[in-house]
């Protein structure tokens, strides 16, 4: 099968499209006939590597995959041959007590597709059959592989740990990124009042026709002062901060008093508002296999609203 692998760390030049086995499914497995795999930030840095992190290559990229069971491992039940699915990235062991009590997340040998394991940009791809889910009848291939890491990244977030609630005010940080246009839907879908930032008018015309109450450029605008403006000085209750140090200090200084920043169950809910077309993934551009290197130059460069989504 063609794959987009890494042999080492290292710069977009050891990001190559390679020959490699088929994988054969082991038993609890489905193997999955991959039509569509979305990019995310994480790639670019499974790419560059860091501390402790140790893989076994060639490791594949990516962690959100769409595509059509094409064979089963023994034991496997409630999946088959040709069903359409997404697949869950989050992998546990399935056996502890937080795997059984539906806290996968939580357990001990936890791992994403594409970051500590091989991932999903490729012709197939094998995954313990209860990490395949079915696919929302009213979304095509590309956008169902746009929904699951930073979908699943946003829910949690703003439902299981920040608890956003019924007329609060969230400041939602890069409005534009794939976690960014998740957080913008969900927290309207839970009826909050948002605020999004992102660095060009154009995306932020984006974000209002996402839902949007109130847009701000954090290039030409003080995203502090506006928020207090927006807010007659009292704060946003939370903050869906997931740049990091840039944007960490004023953050906290956005955030009113008692404000708050912030599994497969989650995901399966997420689906659940997909397809009742409540939530819609956004895919930018739809890129060939081959072309991973420039959707990680777009990525870098932050030249995308949405989701980048590639087809084998």
């Amino acid at each position: 099968m063609k794959a987009i692998a890494i042999r080492a760390h290292g710069g977009p030049e050891v990001v190559n499209l390679e020959e490699l086995p088929d994988p054969q499914p082991q038993p609890g497995e489905a193997v999955v006939r991959v039509k569509a795999a979305a990019m995310n930030h994480l790639d670019i840095w499974v790419r560059i590597g860091w501390p402790g992190l140790k893989l076994a290559f060639p490791h594949v990229l990516g962690s959100d995959v769409s595509g059509v069971v094409e064979a089963v491992g023994a034991g496997v039940s409630g999946v088959k041959v040709g069903d359409e699915v997404v697949v869950n990235p989050s992998l546990g062991c399935g056996r502890c007590e937080q795997c059984l009590s539906g806290h996968e997340n939580l357990c001990r040998r936890f791992a994403i597709l594409g970051e500590h394991v091989s991932g999903g940009m490729a012709e197939k791809l094998a995954v313990p059959a209860r990490n395949v889910l079915p696919k929302p009848k009213n979304l095509s291939f590309e956008e169902a592989a746009a929904v699951p890491l930073t979908f699943m990244t946003a829910w949690h977030a703003l439902v299981a740990r920040a608890q956003l609630r019924l007329g609060e005010t969230v400041l939602v940080h890069a409005a534009g990124s794939g976690v960014g246009v998740a957080a913008v839907q969900i927290a309207k879908l839970l009826g909050a009042n948002v605020i999004a930032t992102a660095g060009s008018d154009a995306k932020l015309e984006r974000a209002r026709q996402l839902g949007a109450d109130h847009v701000v450029n954090y290039e030409t605008q003080d995203f502090v002062q506006e928020v207090r403006r927006i807010t007659e000085k009292r704060g946003v209750e939370v903050v869906f901060e997931h740049v990091g140090k840039k944007t960490w200090e004023k953050s906290i200084l956005a955030a009113g008093i008692g404000g708050r920043m912030g599994t497969a169950g989650e995901l399966l809910e997420v689906l659940r508002f997909v397809g009742e077309g409540k939530l819609k993934p956004v895919v930018d551009k739809v890129l060939p296999l081959a072309e991973a290197r420039q959707g990680q130059e777009l990525l870098s460069n932050r030249a995308q609203f949405g989701k980048i989504v590639l087809r084998p």
